[in-house]
């Protein structure tokens, strides 16, 4: 099942990812085209406020047209931890600061033609909100809700975003914490 990769050409770098073209022989020796978005990482982040609510984002996507409830979620910097991206980014976005985080996985969105690695966290909010900072190019809303509320949408399918639903089923599924 494995590809040899016969010849790449990086033929699109960007900000935030860079486009590969891949000349691969596949197992039975016939030769294949791969597209490949490589991308440097991100996390996601599950967080619940201190009254027990869980915290979330709106905001628009542009390359789906919509506005989608999310995680709160965003690139690593070169060289930036995980744990620390998390927590940057739960500060960011909401304005919280997490008490506790806990690791909660690994996921890959779309890795037909993506190597997004996305680590997914779970936070417990400190008590008291800052002020939110996001990046000069996002606009987007904390939105506060129940486990009740989350779990209707999502069988609703109003919650059509990956990372998400897969940090959903990563808490569902978790252990207690010790």
């Amino acid at each position: 099942m494995h590809e040899k990769t016969v010849n790449k050409r990086t033929v699109y770098e960007g900000r935030i990812l860079d486009v590969e073209i891949q000349d691969v022989e596949m197992a039975d020796g016939r030769p294949a085209l791969r597209e490949i978005v490589r991308h440097g990482g991100a996390v996601a982040v599950l967080a619940r406020a201190p009254d027990g609510r869980f915290i979330l984002v709106r905001q628009f996507r542009k390359p789906v047209e919509q506005i989608l409830l999310e995680v709160v979620a965003g690139n690593r910097e070169p060289g930036e931890e995980a744990e620390a991206c998390a927590r940057r980014e739960l500060e960011e976005e909401t304005g919280y600061r997490a008490a506790r985080i806990r690791r909660l996985g690994v996921i890959y969105p779309s890795p037909g033609y993506v190597d997004e690695r996305i680590e997914v966290f779970y936070a417990d909010a400190e008590p008291g909100k800052g002020e939110h900072r996001p990046d000069e190019d996002e606009h987007l809303e904390a939105i506060f809700m129940e486990r009740a509320e989350i779990v209707e949408k999502i069988r609703r399918n109003e919650v059509p975003d990956s990372k998400t639903l897969a940090a959903w089923l990563l808490y569902e599924k978790m252990e207690p914490a010790e």
